[in-house]
């Protein structure tokens, strides 16, 4: 009961120091109001947005078959025979990644002829002319010192196979 007691006076001790004279936070409180100020600066009115017109109407529509197909075509027999000729030969390991999973990060010349440095999955590849990579059937052409053009065997939207010239670019590593 003495417990009991004794923690009933203790509550009522808190809650009274609760309802205390709060006269002095109410005056500090009105104080600082007047005395702060906001500094807000004005929202910057957005530009308008002035629209252009379509300079390359005369051009290929960037979406047509056309545009797609853009690659130098072969007629059925040469096309039929350059096909089963990459079909018949063993793919070299690079034909295994995409062009697009592919770094050129340099060139070295080895006995005289030019080779291109390749990262893929970084590991060093060194390639020369007449050797084969990417997926689309990609024979080396020419090797300079910024960049690398393949010959690509791919298929137009007409499902037509096509021959295309692709670039290999020289990329610097980020610093």
């Amino acid at each position: 009961m003495k417990r009991l007691a004794l923690s009933l006076v203790g509550a009522a001790a808190i809650l009274a120091g609760c309802g205390a004279n709060t006269d002095e936070l109410t005056q500090w409180m009105d104080e600082q109001k007047r005395e702060v100020k906001p500094s807000v600066e004005p929202i910057v009115a957005p530009k308008k947005f002035v629209p252009q017109p379509y300079a390359s109407i005369s051009g290929i529509e960037p979406f047509s078959s056309q545009k797609i197909g853009s690659g130098t075509r072969i007629d059925g027999g040469q096309t039929n025979a350059m096909l089963a000729a990459q079909l018949r030969r063993r793919k070299e390991p690079l034909e295994a990644y995409p062009l697009d999973a592919m770094k050129m990060v340099g060139t070295v010349t080895r006995q005289g002829s030019p080779h291109a440095l390749i990262e893929v999955d970084k590991l060093l590849h060194y390639v020369k002319a007449g050797e084969y990579i990417g997926q689309n059937y990609g024979q080396i052409t020419k090797i300079g010192e910024t960049e690398l053009s393949l010959r690509e065997l791919v298929q137009d939207a007409a499902g037509e196979w096509i021959e295309r010239t692709t670039t290999l670019q020289l990329q610097e590593k980020a610093r």
